[in-house]
């Protein structure tokens, strides 16, 4: 492996690890963690940096692993220019933003959240724009969805419903760019990026292919909050101010402009993809200024600015030109630059005035002289004044948007529109200044902030005033990103000025017609409240709570407490795919070993009486033991049957059943109400046998014959071979399917955190109801003491035995867990250790430490691997994070419904 290549993997590695250590740092520094993180940001930066020299002289450098060979997906990491420009957002801004978080947020505050999931999001953001599978792409796609999601509801409870809708909203993008992930696979016959661009002749003549560009667009425009998209972001604004400069600024809203970006290789001068481009774009760039104009909270107006400038990137990447998607990229650059700038010194004059509100500030210029400099710069970049960058991107604009042709007289309208959007900017982005820091001085107790909180805003808004005249020395960085996403092209130069051309009449006008604005305030602002507002957010809160109605409509059977309506649809469900068996197939043959002998029929009698006594059972407690009865008794039928893997999980299953239900049954011991007789009864028990029946033809028309599948003559034949394990059913589990074994795992990570949730934990000691009255709780003490030993070493010996004998992870943390269900019976502590969430914790990176031992072997992932010696393998690692999990689960299960109310789980 190369450096350069080296590289590739250490800085998302290191990222990685740098959020994962994020607790214990701030732990130790408290705030001033941000200015450690600001410094790793900047030294992964600068070796990138040194990595990303070979991309910029067309030579891109690529690290790939097999993942899921079956499929040709692949874990590719592909860095080139388009990628490095990206990443250099990320990681520069997120350098910025750490550092000004040292001192925006409180000194004596917990921050330990707020900085891992900052971090957290710079390594998915990474991840996105250096994938280089498409699977893979999705995958850091929505991560960087749930982490916004998790951001955005640092602030409290008040943000609880906004960032709901920016949830709802970009996961509505992301489930749109998976089904266009597979259906560009299948298109270009490939997952890998580079492959899928250089078949663009391909997916252009496939019927799938304006499908796919159709959901490209509609998660973009999602991710970049773009008309009629665009509301979850002015209400994402509740987040606070460091999250705000990073996401909705520079990283996060980028993530839609960046896949635009990307594809253009393949759509770029197609009709349709440019004639929707164009459009929402420029819509969302006049809607949002003109909503941006009309705002007083100067987060809002960034908010609505954001989404406007957003609406002029998107319509030059749907222009398709070079000149256009030139423009588009150093404005990418230009605006991170100049909204993050804006972002945080917002939040100065928030905590410094106590207030966001125009109307409320005034004058601050006198006694903020530093403050009101820095604005002044951003905002002038932001209104496209020269020499600031915002100049030379916003005339590289105007530019690409005269050179647009998808239609007669497009470049013409196109060019107006973005006049009209620019103007706007222009007298929103000079109100920020003219209306903060001019004028009377209200507040005369104000001071500067200390340089440190300064700082950040003031580099960043050094860079654009020194960028704009020297914007040449970006030249390398945007002609290798510009032909990136056009490849056929020849981009032009960037220089600051232009001579006189038709972008610099456009730009008299413009500032012309802002001038105008800004000069008119008052009439202005009158006429812009006659205006609708540029809404969203009460019809998507309208569908949000119809959808949610229609929900409880639908599920208004199951709401009831009686069995019966409950029960109709899953057994009318049941008779009707009985009858559809007989129907479709052919007549079974001789059942062989289903009814064989007369123990076979001795167990059935036995569960027919034991399934009776269920039926006519008028107490809770005896309800239960006789469905334990017949777990029972199904679990001899196993045995009988060959199969004591399923018998032993089920036996243990029932037995942990019977301690949660004797935990939760601490009420009356009979049923509220009898059940009813005559009819009533009657039909119950005409409906029970007729789904009994349907089962049983079901089960005879399906899996009568009883020949093993191919599937199952393969296992028998080549699991000892392959696997050196003789427990077929084990190594199923843990070498065949350890990918679903690893998905129903996260499914039961999930439950535990469910049961948590559903009952948090307090102060407290365990509490066992009434089972400390019971005649039997003296019992229970010594016999837990007496019996956990037995229990631990049988635990440890059917996980050993698993590959071979009946046993492994799952059943024998069910029988630790049968350990753990005795001790809280007992009102035995159970050991500090052995706690839910580590436990979980612990399974799932023991899982998946497996699974990446074989990515980085060079083999598909979880792939079982031998070390030397032939023993242990990897799927007894991962053999040992299915058993972590579950007990961890037991223990959350045994802990929560137990009484135990603690802080920890």
């Amino acid at each position: 492996m190369t450096l350069p290549e080296a590289t590739l993997v250490g800085v998302p590695a290191a990222m990685g690890v740098l959020a994962a250590a994020t607790p214990w740092l701030v732990r130790r520094l408290r705030r001033d963690a941000g200015y450690v993180l600001a410094a790793a940001f900047v030294t992964l930066a600068v070796a990138l940096g040194l990595a990303a020299r070979a991309p910029l002289a067309d030579e891109p450098v690529t690290v790939s692993w097999r993942w899921m060979p079956s499929l040709g997906v692949s874990l590719t990491l592909r860095l080139d220019g388009l990628a490095w420009l990206f990443c250099l957002l990320v990681l520069a801004v997120g350098a910025l933003v750490l550092s000004y978080s040292a001192r925006y947020l409180s000194e004596d505050g917990r921050h330990g959240r707020v900085y891992t999931l900052l971090t957290a999001f710079g390594t998915a953001m990474l991840g996105l724009v250096l994938a280089g599978d498409l699977v893979l792409l999705f995958v850091f796609w929505e991560l960087t969805t749930i982490l916004s999601f998790l951001l955005i509801g640092t602030t409290g409870p008040q943000a609880a419903r906004p960032a709901v809708r920016a949830l709802l909203v970009t996961a509505l993008g992301g489930l749109a760019l998976l089904v266009a992930v597979v259906l560009l696979t299948i298109a270009a016959g490939t997952t890998d990026v580079a492959a899928v661009l250089d078949a663009r002749e391909e997916v252009l003549a496939s019927p799938l292919g304006p499908a796919v560009a159709a959901l490209l667009i509609l998660s973009a425009v999602t991710k970049s909050a773009q008309f009629p998209f665009h509301f979850w972001l002015p209400g994402a604004m509740v987040a606070i101010t460091p999250v705000s400069a990073y996401l909705h600024a520079a990283t996060m809203v980028k993530a839609g402009v960046y896949l635009l970006l990307r594809f253009s290789a393949v759509y770029a001068g197609q009709p349709g993809w440019s004639l929707a481009l164009l459009s929402v774009g420029l819509v969302t760039a006049v809607l949002g200024a003109l909503q941006a104009l009309r705002e007083y909270d100067l987060k809002a107006l960034l908010a609505y600015s954001t989404v406007s400038q957003l609406g002029l990137l998107v319509a030059a990447i749907g222009v398709g030109t070079t000149a256009a998607l030139a423009a588009a990229v150093l404005h990418t650059f230009a605006h991170a630059l100049f909204k993050a700038t804006l972002f945080m010194l917002v939040g100065v004059i928030d905590q410094e005035a106590g207030s966001r509100d125009i109307r409320t500030l005034s004058g601050l210029r006198r006694v903020m002289p530093v403050t009101a400099t820095l604005t002044g710069l951003a905002g002038l970049s932001l209104a496209g004044v020269p020499p600031l960058i915002g100049f030379v991107s916003k005339e590289s604009l105007f530019q690409g948007f005269a050179g647009a042709g998808v239609f007669p007289g497009a470049g013409l309208v196109a060019g107006a529109l973005a006049v009209a959007a620019s103007a706007l900017t222009f007298a929103y982005g000079t109100r920020i200044f003219f209306g903060v820091f001019t004028g009377p001085t209200v507040q005369l107790r104000l001071y500067e902030p200390a340089w440190p909180f300064l700082a950040p805003a003031a580099v960043a808004a050094a860079a654009g005033l020194l960028l704009g005249p020297a914007v040449s020395l970006l030249d390398p960085l945007m002609r290798r990103a510009v032909l990136d996403a056009e490849p056929w092209g020849t981009p032009p130069s960037f220089v600051f000025w232009h001579g006189l051309s038709p972008e610099l009449a456009m730009s008299a006008v413009t500032m012309a017609l802002g001038v105008s604005l800004l000069l008119a305030r008052g009439r202005t602002d009158v006429a812009l409240r006659r205006l609708p507002r540029l809404g969203g957010t009460v019809t998507f809160d309208r569908t949000y709570r119809g959808l949610l109605d229609l929900g409880g409509f639908v599920g208004r059977l199951d709401l009831r407490a009686a069995p019966g309506p409950y029960l109709v649809r899953p057994v009318l469900g049941l008779a009707a795919l009985g009858g559809a068996a007989f129907a479709l197939t052919d007549a079974p043959g001789a059942v062989s070993g289903a009814g064989d002998g007369p123990a076979r029929w001795v167990v059935l009698l036995l569960l027919a009486a034991a399934v009776a006594g269920l039926a006519a059972a008028r107490s809770p407690v005896a309800a239960v033991g006789l469905l334990g009865t017949t777990g029972l008794i199904v679990t001899v039928w196993f045995l009988l049957s060959g199969a004591p893997d399923v018998a032993l999980t089920l036996l243990l299953v029932e037995v942990l059943t019977a301690v949660v239900a004797a935990f939760v049954l601490r009420g009356p011991a009979s049923y509220p109400g009898r059940p009813g007789r005559g009819g009533g009864a009657l039909g119950a028990l005409a409906v029970a046998v007729a789904a009994g029946c349907a089962a049983t033809g079901a089960v005879l028309a399906l899996t009568g014959r009883r020949a093993p599948s191919a599937a199952g003559e393969y296992f028998l034949r080549n699991a000892e071979p392959q696997t050196g394990g003789s427990n077929v059913v084990n190594t199923i589990l843990v070498d065949y399917r350890g990918l679903d074994t690893l998905g129903e795992s996260a499914v039961l990570v999930a439950a535990a955190l469910g049961l948590a949730l559903l009952l948090p934990g307090g102060p407290g000691a365990p509490a066992r109801g009434r089972l400390a009255e019971a005649p039997y709780a003296e019992v229970l003490p010594p016999a837990y003491r007496l019996l956990a030993p037995a229990v631990a070493v049988l635990s440890g010996y059917l996980f050993l035995r698993g590959h071979n004998e009946p046993g492994g992870g799952f059943i024998a943390a069910l029988t630790a867990g049968a350990a753990v269900a005795l001790a809280q019976l007992a009102g035995t502590p159970l050991p500090r250790w052995l706690r839910g969430g580590p436990l979980l914790a612990a399974g799932l990176l023991l899982a998946l430490a497996a699974g990446l031992a074989a990515t980085l072997a060079g083999r598909p992932f979880l792939t079982p691997l031998t070390a030397p010696g032939g023993w242990p393998r990897t799927a007894l690692l991962f053999d040992a994070g299915v058993y972590a999990l579950v007990l961890g689960l037991t223990v959350v299960v045994v802990r929560r419904l137990g009484g135990v109310r603690s802080a920890s789980w």
